[in-house]
């Protein structure tokens, strides 16, 4: 009898381990439709905070997505030059700012750059990533191991893939799609 009832508590714990593997965390709504994200604590915790702490204070709300390549990925997150219902939104300098918060130091992983991949955005310089993010369209493995990824698309990816696309050079994008809210589930 114990050793069933041994087996029975495995057997449910790795039921439960693998049913709170795609753990939906956030709820990102679009003009498309809701995407559900799952995020990566265990991998990159500092980036996994601000993401949230920004989202939860709804600083993450009416941001345009200024930098979107078919292809390859849909960036935003410039809360200082990119919430389309601020007095500081300026298209021209969407994907220059930041937040008032220090940069964050990278926190890279093993975990792939594939289709629907959560990654912060950064410059050149690999610890300068803050309030920018960008989810991918497709894999992108050239950028593994060099950009922290902290969350992954779970549901909803059709809806990602509607975002309005930017020029093809730049990714620029003329009258931008907005995040209409993103928050904790």
């Amino acid at each position: 009898m114990k050793k069933f009832l041994y087996i029975f508590f495995v057997f449910f714990s790795l039921i439960n381990v693998n049913l709170n593997a795609n753990e939906v965390n956030m709820i990102l709504k679009l003009k498309y439709g809701e995407v559900h994200i799952e995020l990566y604590p265990e991998k990159a915790p500092n980036h996994v905070k601000r993401f949230k702490d920004f989202s939860d204070s709804g600083k993450y709300d009416n941001v345009v997505f200024h930098r979107v390549i078919d292809g390859f990925m849909a960036q935003t997150g410039d809360v200082k030059y990119g919430n389309s219902s601020s007095s500081d939104y300026n298209l021209s300098l969407v994907g220059t700012g930041g937040s008032d918060l220090p940069d964050l130091k990278a926190e890279f992983s093993d975990i792939a750059h594939e289709r629907g991949t959560l990654s912060a955005a950064r410059s050149t310089d690999p610890n300068s990533a803050n309030s920018q993010f960008f989810i991918c369209f497709e894999a992108a493995p050239h950028l593994d191991r060099q950009y922290s990824v902290f969350g992954k698309v779970v549901k909803g990816m059709e809806f990602v893939d509607m975002i309005k696309k930017g020029d093809p050079n730049s990714g620029s994008v003329s009258d931008p799609d907005k995040i209409i809210s993103l928050k904790s589930k």
